[in-house]
């Protein structure tokens, strides 16, 4: 070890940098020479976004066999002023992939000072669709209850703005419901409410809507259940025949809006039994509301049947 201890205070310094510049013509020497090797290169697809969009994230990149000096190798592999190769798509292409060597033109003339030995990427994969609009109409999902059995919707249900315009794919925009259908937050109205309903979709990623949110107003009023019981009227029985019902009466059980009770005309109720369709296996009519006022809602009429005896 005798040789190696400093006999001045920088030794170690000019031995490093003796190291440094030895490394340094090394490594020029090298990247002057020729290689073959197998890289990544950066592809672009070039169309026309306003008539064509991409449904499914288009390739970054292909692997490639190339030959050149170590400066331009590691100038790529660093991506230092790297142009892509650019794939021009002018129409909806009939195809959905393109064979790797289809690329061997827009990479050779990306390539600067590079040669290209092949395309190791057999094959790309991409999926486009024509652009279009779409105006729909807002509408207020009729699957959805927003009241309770004793408050009801009245009149119109009012959305603003009532149409709203996707901008996007067409076999996404297609698929589409048209009207599309809105939901309220899930709650249980009361009383006139005018509510702010996200515009929700599937695909926002693709699709564009001119409108993100719509303003829907209900008008809604409470309801009072009553009932009434009747003395259903027989109709079409057989002369001389005689009757017994059992029950003799039938019970209407309906609602009415709160500030309709007043006016309500309880008079108009009229039950009948048609006796011409009496049912003989089990000896019975069904009682039917042949005349109801105005206004009432929800009716339900009990029994649903009525046993039928002839008395001698």
């Amino acid at each position: 070890m005798r040789p190696f201890q400093p006999r001045t205070k920088h030794y170690w310094r000019i031995v490093l940098l003796c190291f440094v510049a030895a490394s340094t013509f090394w490594l020029l020497n090298a990247l002057n020479k020729s290689y073959s090797t197998q890289t990544s290169y950066p592809i672009r697809f070039v169309y026309n976004d306003r008539q064509l969009v991409p449904i499914k994230p288009l390739p970054q990149e292909v692997d490639i066999n190339v030959t050149g000096k170590g400066w331009k190798l590691l100038r790529k592999s660093l991506r230092l002023d790297v142009q892509p190769a650019e794939i021009y798509i002018r129409d909806l292409p009939r195809n959905n992939y393109l064979l790797g060597s289809a690329l061997r033109p827009s990479l050779v003339n990306a390539l600067d000072g590079l040669q290209l030995n092949f395309v190791v990427t057999d094959t790309i994969y991409f999926d486009f669709d024509p652009k279009v609009q779409k105006r729909m109409a807002l509408r207020l999902d009729p699957s959805q209850r927003l009241t309770d059995n004793l408050h009801t919707i009245v009149g119109p249900v009012r959305i603003n703005p009532d149409s709203i315009t996707f901008t996007g794919p067409a076999s996404l925009i297609d698929s589409l419901p048209n009207p599309f259908l809105l939901r309220l937050p899930e709650q249980s109205l009361v009383e006139p409410t005018e509510v702010s309903v996200p515009v929700n979709y599937d695909y926002q990623s693709l699709v564009e809507a001119d409108v993100e949110e719509a303003q829907v107003s209900v008008n809604v009023k409470g309801l009072v259940p009553e009932e009434r019981q009747l003395l259903p009227e027989l109709v079409n029985v057989p002369e001389g025949a005689k009757l017994s019902l059992r029950p003799s009466i039938v019970v209407v059980r309906y609602q009415v809006l709160q500030d309709s009770v007043p006016a309500l005309n309880r008079t108009a109720f009229k039950a009948v039994l048609d006796y011409s369709r009496f049912n003989p296996i089990d000896s019975t009519l069904v009682p039917e509301l042949v005349q109801q006022p105005r206004g009432i809602r929800n009716v339900q009429v009990w029994p649903n049947r009525i046993k039928v005896s002839r008395r001698k």
